[in-house]
């Protein structure tokens, strides 16, 4: 790989700031980040796992019944949740994700929209959470024989 030397001394730079072991290891992870985010726009049915980071200011309340509004809207993707508090009146949320990926841009989109919110940002992969519930399928058939 051939890049401009100022790149490749800032590189370098990032990896030692990160105390990583080799420029290798931070060009794969960078390489894989862009294919994640290039999978969300290209693939829109591709199912990814995730997280939507949400920095929001303003009438608390207000701004987190809206949140939990336009999360309703999108249950089978939103899988947890968790928020805190924040200086200077702020708060951060952060969402666990999964899904088709149009669907989790449209939720990025759709939570952006709220009046109060200040960043957001969608961050995907294409690794997926493993099933949260399957039944067996003896299970299956054992209830449909009781019904």
């Amino acid at each position: 790989m051939s890049l401009p030397a100022s790149l490749f001394r800032q590189l370098d730079m990032m990896v030692e700031e990160r105390k990583l072991p080799s420029r290798s290891q931070l060009i794969a992870e960078l390489i894989r980040h862009a294919l994640a985010k290039h999978e969300a726009y290209t693939r829109p049915e591709e199912m990814l796992a995730g997280t939507i980071t949400v920095v929001y200011r303003g009438d608390r309340g207000r701004v987190r019944h809206q949140l939990a509004q336009t999360q309703s809207d999108y249950l089978k993707e939103v899988i947890t949740t968790q928020h805190v508090f924040l200086q200077d009146d702020q708060s951060l949320e952060v969402l666990l994700v999964q899904g088709p990926a149009v669907r989790l841009k449209a939720l990025a989109d759709a939570l952006r929209r709220v009046r109060g919110v200040q960043q957001l940002e969608l961050v995907t992969t294409t690794a997926l959470l493993p099933p949260l519930y399957e039944q067996d399928a003896a299970e299956d058939a054992d209830n449909g024989a009781a019904q």
